[in-house]
């Protein structure tokens, strides 16, 4: 690294690898010297597209371009833990995509590579960089409607053509749709009301008779604060593509998602003012501007640059990734049992060393 220019590498040149690739081209303190795909023609095209010096098929011989400081793994979920710990054993910071691995053993595996590592290793938990719900976030730590009681986030996205083609790797049995998806709406809650202390699930297969897991899942959840949570995930849904998420408190409501450019707020008003034009306040929407970034994986790269250049841990680091993926396991678990799962500390879910 020098000059503050971190360089990146890009493994896969798909099309959400091709988001981080605008990413690190559009930072300042990022730049983009090779990408990798096992499709040949797909990393030349991207490397021509992108003003790239090097391609590769291997990501091996990515990991051996002494001029790279730091990678992100955009392959498919199962080669997660393969690709981050080779990362990490050749000192290149890591910035690994959601979710972090379909298995607890793979989750052990990166942190304690993580742990042994003075490299940094990032997950894209991305629901954390949409603008809609950090402005929610910010509402809620301020106050603004109260003491939250419930929160409700869903994952609805109908794969049934995204499995097609390439995408096989979808239908791998370790990757139930709760985890593989639904680790976005279940990392938004914990982001905003904390680690889930008990979960139970339940799931369905009406949608996707070809898959090996269930397609609809909804798992209600114990949160700190006596704070009461549900998360619903359809990878069969018919209709558009939402992360609706709504965030109940004493004294309003935020509703908002990744596809709209306003969050919906209800609120009760300050003394004096509980009415409008007749209404209660807390009856009439405030419709709250901001600015449309599903996929904002350019402030996931600022995250990551500013880290690597201040010496600063990131926030979604592996602990965080993990704990993600161990709320979605529990969940998965609860439907195969019919039984409540406790989420106490740091260790595997009893019973379900993977799905």
């Amino acid at each position: 690294m020098k000059n503050n220019m971190i360089n990146f590498g890009v493994i896969s040149c798909s099309v959400m690898a091709r988001r981080h690739m605008e990413a690190i081209c559009y930072n300042p303190n990022t730049n983009l010297v090779a990408v990798c795909d096992i499709q040949g023609s797909l990393a030349g095209n991207a490397a021509a597209d992108f003003g790239v010096e090097s391609w590769y098929t291997d990501y091996q011989d990515l990991l051996k371009n002494g001029k790279i400081d730091a990678v992100v793994i955009c392959t498919p979920d199962q080669m997660h833990r393969e690709m981050t710990v080779a990362a990490l054993a050749a000192g290149k910071h890591v910035l690994c995509e959601k979710p972090m691995a379909l298995t607890w053993e793979d989750c052990e595996a990166m942190i304690n590579a993580a742990d042994h590592s003075s490299a940094q290793l990032m997950i894209g938990q991305i629901c954390r960089y949409t603008p809609s719900f950090i402005q929610a976030k910010k509402m809620i730590e301020r106050g603004d409607i109260g003491e939250l009681f419930f929160v409700e986030s869903e994952y609805a996205h109908d794969y049934s053509e995204i499995l097609k083609g390439t995408h096989e790797w979808r239908s791998d049995p370790l990757r139930h749709g709760f985890l593989g998806g639904g680790c976005h709406a279940v990392d938004l809650l914990r982001w905003i009301a904390g680690n889930p202390i008990e979960v139970t699930a339940y799931s369905n297969s009406k949608m996707l008779k070809t898959l090996a897991t269930d397609d609809c899942t909804i798992a209600i959840m114990k949160f700190p604060n006596d704070v009461i949570g549900k998360v619903f995930v359809s990878t069969g849904c018919k209709r558009d593509y939402t992360m609706r998420s709504v965030f109940y408190g004493s004294k309003g409501t935020i509703i908002a998602d990744n596809t709209s450019p306003y969050l919906t707020v209800y609120t009760v008003g300050e003394e004096g003012q509980e009415r409008i034009d007749g209404m209660e306040r807390f009856t009439v929407p405030v419709l709250y501007p901001v600015p449309l970034n599903n996929h904002n994986t350019a402030g996931e790269i600022e995250e990551l640059a500013n880290a690597i250049l201040n010496g600063q841990k990131v926030a979604t680091d592996v602990r965080e990734g993990a704990a993600t993926v161990k709320t979605c396991l529990a969940a998965v678990r609860s439907t195969q049992t019919g039984l409540p799962q406790k989420l106490d500390g740091e260790g595997p879910v009893p019973g379900c060393r993977s799905i």
